[in-house]
């Protein structure tokens, strides 16, 4: 075959491999193009790739060598063309010293070919950047995209009976970023992920989902090594001698059973989000593995939102009042509002709803339903010339977002005529700047309307002493765990600790409200410390409405129980 006849065979085999809709053997079309350089007798071909204009000038793009005989040149052609306004391939063809010159017809072949493997290099590119787009974020970590598709294709094709999944955030590193400024927690970050990246195995992955929350698969074999991990690692500071940083994660982990059949992504994460939200609550660790009663625990969750805003439209939440006791009187002087569900003639326990709709907003439809049907009650017994306390309502955290929130506790009060010093609203703590600047605007707001306020579960949050120093209250609610069990041992700790948050209350000017008071003893610690007001099981329980209108009709309660 002569060389024209080999030349067209040679260019019509690099045109299909090239627009091939199949993968494109990359080796098969160098091999073309090595064989049409020996024809067209260059010595040396190349490309290169640049994402912009100052990576061109230094020269610091991505190089492909087609071919290279070894020979000296002197001289090249180059071709270059702008694929878009941030991109730009180069293509060029070297002549060996000594050889003759290329023809006019050779140089016009070379120039199709150069035009080729641009278009060529610059399409496999192109796939390159956008599967990369696809499947990474901006800082070249996997997305969930990437985790996805990686968990299909194991779980499609061998099954996942090897692996564990995890769903993770990092503790504290909000902390952390504040302490070390970006560029130094991004390196803790990557280096943590790495670690993790190192230990998953075979097949395994650790994707970000967004801020330092990720999800990993790993390998079973290698769960001793993530989770301790996961319970923390040192993770040095920069590049030089900065010093280390402790990164542990809350994780909720699934180990996979060995019977596991996989049929799509989203039942992996069904089976561990609940897991996940604990670790994060931290009310069973940092580290919880899902199990089947977690998953039931996500139905009962489901159909408890799905049938809530019916229970509220058909009034099945009823109001129930503990009363709260003047501990030197002996008497009611108010009582804090709780929900009692029933439904199809069976009661749904608190613990049962409330957790569910604290996930959501729904926690805060219900706090306006209690705060309505209380003002009615008071109403009622306003004007039926029955006695009338204050009643404490509980508002969740998810309320401080609410720009309106002030506007609309003033529009259901005055909508029932209920006088505002009969209202409390219980707020508990908060542990951000951003909660913290809203709790005061809500609670100064309050305060200005005449609605009593007070903090809720005082002990058990992160930020009480301030929030006591900035924040105009007027109630102060010990958390039970604060409560002395009994006088013996008067100078333990959690006495002394009393006995101190009681008189420094009265010396700012709040009432101290004791919750969980369920001794005699305990009475005794509270009026010799100075507490004025008992709240719990040694009084009363939780009453329906018409139990606690006997209680406030009686209003006393005997010395000895």
């Amino acid at each position: 075959m002569d060389q024209d006849s080999r030349y067209y065979e040679l260019l019509e085999t690099l045109t299909r491999e090239m627009v091939s809709p199949e993968q494109i053997r990359v080796e098969a079309v160098y091999g073309v193009l090595r064989e049409l350089c020996k024809i067209l007798r260059v010595s040396k071909a190349v490309t290169a790739f640049y994402t912009g204009l100052a990576q061109e000038r230094k020269g610091e793009g991505e190089v492909f060598t087609a071919y290279d005989s070894g020979a000296e040149t002197d001289k090249a052609l180059i071709i270059r063309s702008d694929l878009d306004s941030t991109m730009a391939g180069r293509c060029m063809v070297y002549h060996a010293k000594g050889d003759a010159p290329w023809t006019e017809e050779e140089t016009a072949r070379i120039d199709t070919i150069q035009r080729m493997m641009l278009y060529f290099v610059s399409k496999n590119r192109m796939k390159a950047m956008l599967f990369r787009a696809t499947l990474y974020d901006d800082a070249g970590y996997s997305n969930i995209r990437k985790f996805t598709y990686t968990v299909d294709q194991i779980g499609n094709e061998q099954g996942l009976s090897e692996f564990c999944v995890a769903r993770i955030d990092l503790k504290h590193f909000s902390l952390i970023n504040q302490e070390l400024g970006r560029d130094l927690s991004n390196k803790v970050m990557r280096e943590y992920v790495r670690q993790l990246e190192e230990v998953a195995g075979e097949g395994g992955i650790v994707s970000r989902l967004g801020g330092d929350n990720f999800v990993m698969l790993f390998r079973k074999k290698n769960q001793d090594q993530v989770i301790r991990l996961f319970e923390g690692a040192p993770i040095g500071i920069g590049d030089t001698d900065e010093g280390r940083v402790m990164l542990s994660a809350h994780a909720g982990v699934l180990v996979i059973p060995d019977d596991y059949y996989y049929h799509e992504f989203g039942d992996l994460m069904d089976r561990i989000i609940n897991a996940y939200n604990a670790a994060k609550s931290g009310s069973r660790g940092d580290i919880v593995f899902s199990n089947d009663r977690m998953l039931e625990q996500k139905e009962h969750a489901m159909r408890i939102k799905q049938i809530f805003p019916v229970a509220l439209q058909n009034e099945e939440i009823l109001i129930f009042y503990q009363p709260k006791i003047s501990v030197s009187t002996n008497t009611i002087v108010g009582a804090e509002a709780l929900s009692r569900w029933y439904h199809n003639g069976k009661l749904v326990m608190p613990m049962e709803f409330i957790p569910v709709l604290e996930q959501s907003m729904d926690i805060c439809k219900l706090d306006f339903y209690v705060l309505d049907h209380v003002c009615r009650d008071i109403r009622r017994w306003l004007d039926e010339g029955k006695p009338a306390v204050r009643i404490s309502v509980n508002f969740s955290r998810r309320h401080l977002i609410d720009l309106d929130l002030l506007d609309r506790i003033l529009s259901i009060v005055d909508s029932h005529r209920v006088p505002h010093h009969f209202i409390e609203i219980e707020l508990t703590e908060t542990t951000t700047d951003v909660e913290f600047k809203d709790l005061k605007r809500i609670v100064t707001g309050l305060q200005e309307a005449g609605i009593y306020t007070s903090v809720d579960d005082f002990g058990i949050g992160y930020s009480s002493l301030n929030m006591l120093r900035e924040i105009p209250w007027n109630i102060l609610k010990v958390d039970k765990n604060f409560l002395p069990l009994s006088e013996q041992a008067a100078q333990n700790r959690q006495n002394i600790m009393f006995h101190h948050v009681v008189n420094m209350a009265k010396e700012i000017g709040l009432t101290c409200v004791a919750e969980g008071v369920e001794t005699r003893e305990q009475v005794d610690i509270l009026r010799k410390n100075g507490c004025e007001i008992a709240q719990g099981f040694y009084y009363d329980k939780a009453l329906p409405v018409r139990e606690f209108e006997k209680r406030l009709v009686r209003n006393s309660y005997p010395e000895e129980k």
